[in-house]
């Protein structure tokens, strides 16, 4: 299967202070187009920083991420930010819906940075609101949605753009198991059917076998164990 993203002799070091922190070291790491991997590991082993890395928020102090052709590694902010919207889609634990929008403007919102008409837009969000489920509740506010319902608008915010990559840290982190499961189930749908490339973060090793394949972190080091 060709490879869609790769990282080689990656590398992050931040200095806080007069203190060298390295949270990666010398990381290697390929990722077939339509795989669906999980990270996991302790607190500060760097799985978001590597999620950050693949998605163009962060850039490695030594080495190189390229995604799709694309070396990250070597492009300016501007550049970042283009490459962004259209090749990436981020699921974060907390749904960051706006509070003042319906689901259908939210799932919009990422639009709003090509130059696509108006009905377009609402065109695109409907499509990505009937992927998770939630047609019906397109007009309705995020206040007067259940957490999964918002979790499954947040998704379809990051699905409507049709990104070549979805980057998920901590997808399911604040929902009760029942929902949770019902989100994974969705990834899993979005991943064997709608042939998406997905990167988990994730501490629940039962969120974790939902997905194909499982990389445990480790003081910025990847070990390769099976799926739960």
């Amino acid at each position: 299967m060709e490879v869609l993203a790769e990282l080689k002799g990656v590398s992050r070091v931040y200095q806080k202070g007069k203190e060298r922190v390295e949270v990666l070291h010398e990381l290697d790491l390929r990722i077939p187009g339509g795989d669906f991997l999980a990270l996991m590991g302790p607190s500060g082993s760097g799985k978001t920083t590597l999620l950050n890395l693949l998605g163009g928020l962060d850039k490695p102090s030594s080495g190189t991420v390229t995604v799709g052709g694309a070396e990250l590694s070597s492009m300016s902010n501007s550049q970042l930010s283009h490459w962004r919207s259209t090749h990436v889609g981020f699921i974060f634990q907390f749904y960051n819906l706006l509070p003042v929008l319906t689901a259908r403007k939210n799932v919009e919102l990422p639009l709003l940075l090509t130059k696509m008409g108006g009905a377009e837009r609402s065109k695109r969000a409907d499509i990505a609101l009937s992927i998770v489920g939630l047609t019906d509740r397109a007009k309705h506010y995020p206040r007067e949605l259940s957490g999964g319902q918002e979790q499954r608008v947040a998704i379809a915010r990051a699905v409507v753009s049709d990104p070549t990559l979805l980057l998920c840290d901590e997808p399911t982190g604040d929902l009760d198991r029942e929902t949770a499961d019902e989100i994974l189930k969705l990834l899993q749908i979005l991943n064997r059917e709608h042939g998406k490339t997905i990167v988990m973060v994730t501490h629940d090793a039962q969120a974790a076998g939902y997905a194909s394949r499982t990389l445990h972190v480790d003081k910025g080091k990847l070990e390769t164990r099976a799926a739960a």
